[in-house]
């Protein structure tokens, strides 16, 4: 039966189910690919189903999917996507890959602001944001309006550092976006992380363009949330689900529960008792009451 179901019409069923229960406008939207891995069919030469999905960091909810074509990747997924969604006083969250001028151009028209991830695939932009950054750091007092705020958190023998910059001088930035290609960019940011686990210590720096002027520590906490897509989502699906594992491939079906899987995690999300979403989904199985009280009913 699900082989057999109009995937576009499923996954519009599903935005309608979301747009009803969704109570708050989604102030961050994160958007991140996932593979099932296990749906592949290499007898019959069919790659394994990608899936580009939106999150709402705050309200907990996927808010849409879209399948990447077996001879595409997310560049064209993601625009897919961003159009089913309200992006209207929302921030859009996207790693480097969806970093591309025509999708900063599509959520700034759509009514949204930007946070995308900088690294190798636009060279000369990353060079420049670098070498600007570096700059500012070594002046004395720090040049270009450059702001910065510190966060730190850790757990399980585990200690992360976080530092946030900010630049949002007009001229600089002026200078970095000559041809005005990144539709509405008003600064760039860089997070320096800092992470120590059972004694070994590794840094990492990443850049950011922003169309907005946003003040460092709020930086921080946008770029720290678009990992709950990762964490919440994604390494759900895989432990709790178990998607990785599923061996469904027959026709639009591995789409069609992935779906399926993102409405489970939606209303195990939204019901309030306490529990992990493991027990959630056991004591749905063993409770026929509770199971209407996850379904709405």
């Amino acid at each position: 039966m699900f082989a057999r179901i109009n995937p576009e019409q499923f996954q519009h069923s599903f935005l309608l189910w979301v747009q009803a229960i969704q109570r708050v406008r989604s102030d961050v939207i994160a958007i991140d690919g996932k593979t099932h891995r296990g749906s592949h069919d290499r007898t019959n030469g069919k790659a394994a189903l990608h899936l580009v999905s939106a999150w709402a960091t705050e309200n907990r909810l996927v808010l849409g999917q879209v399948a990447v074509h077996e001879k595409s990747n997310e560049i064209t997924a993601i625009p897919l996507l961003l159009e089913l969604l309200d992006l209207h006083g929302s921030t859009v969250t996207i790693d480097a890959l969806g970093c591309q001028t025509a999708i900063a151009e599509q959520v700034v028209r759509q009514g949204g602001n930007y946070v995308l991830a900088l690294k190798g695939n636009h060279p000369q932009m990353l060079r420049d944001v670098t070498a600007l950054f570096a700059d500012a750091r070594a002046a004395l007092p720090a040049e270009y309006g450059l702001t910065s705020a510190r966060s730190v958190d850790g757990a399980h023998g585990r200690l992360e550092t976080r530092q946030a910059f900010v630049i949002r001088d007009p001229q600089a930035i002026g200078y970095l976006n000559e041809g005005k290609r990144w539709a509405g960019l008003q600064s760039v940011a860089l997070i320096e992380a800092e992470r120590t686990l059972n004694g070994t210590t590794s840094t990492e720096q990443r850049y950011y363009l922003l169309n907005q002027v946003l003040d460092a520590a709020t930086v921080n906490e946008l770029v720290r949330g678009h990992w709950g897509i990762e964490n919440q989502v994604h390494w759900v699906l895989d432990v709790t689900f178990h998607e990785d594992a599923s061996r469904i491939r027959t026709g639009d079906a591995p789409q069609n529960m992935g779906v399926l899987r993102h409405i489970a995690l939606n209303l195990l999300r939204q019901e309030p008792s306490k529990g992990s979403l493991k027990t959630k989904r056991f004591r749905a199985a063993l409770n026929d009451d509770y199971l209407s009280k996850v379904l709405g009913l």
